[in-house]
């Protein structure tokens, strides 16, 4: 974890296409952000991420997802399996990092940030948790795996997140 860690825009995940996705890229902006796996109970919610990224891009939400395989082995081998699935079942376009540990001591840096800041209601507890990051890359609130992507709470927050966007 950066010994600084201010904020999530201190962060960075390992893109499923390779390269870098830097947190700090998206400042101005609001991320959504779901750790996720291909063969879970939740797996279909993908199907309204996309929907999501799709409604409210060009106002400023980013969503994206981080494949995990730490909630019952439900996520595939490596990062092209995964992005295969995404794509071919679901239609992802939207920004995914390769596959990430999301708990416990080998937990990404972004996670461990998440539990020691905002306490364990704000870290994964299965697959399929969602962050909302602000545009100032505060986490302003997380939902659990049982949140539906179209959930009018999760809206809301996105709603409200955008709203609070300098210049908007």
């Amino acid at each position: 974890m950066p010994a600084t860690a201010a904020t999530a825009h201190d962060f960075s995940f390992v893109s499923i296409d390779g390269g870098v996705l830097r947190l700090a890229d998206y400042k101005g902006k609001v991320v959504l952000l779901v750790n996720t796996a291909s063969m879970c109970g939740f797996t279909r919610q993908y199907e309204s991420l996309q929907r999501l990224w799709s409604d409210y891009k060009d106002r400023g939400l980013v969503v994206l997802g981080v494949p995990s395989d730490d909630f019952g082995g439900q996520e595939l081998d490596t990062a092209d399996q995964v992005k295969s699935f995404c794509t071919l079942n679901y239609g992802i376009d939207f920004p995914m990092a390769d596959i990430e540990v999301v708990r416990g001591p080998n937990a990404h840096p972004y996670y461990k940030w998440v539990a020691d800041v905002h306490g364990s209601l704000a870290s994964p507890r299965w697959n399929f948790h969602k962050h909302v990051i602000d545009a100032d890359g505060k986490l302003v609130d997380w939902f659990a795996s049982t949140t539906s992507p179209k959930s009018n709470r999760l809206r809301h927050a996105i709603e409200t997140a955008l709203k609070k966007r300098p210049n908007q």
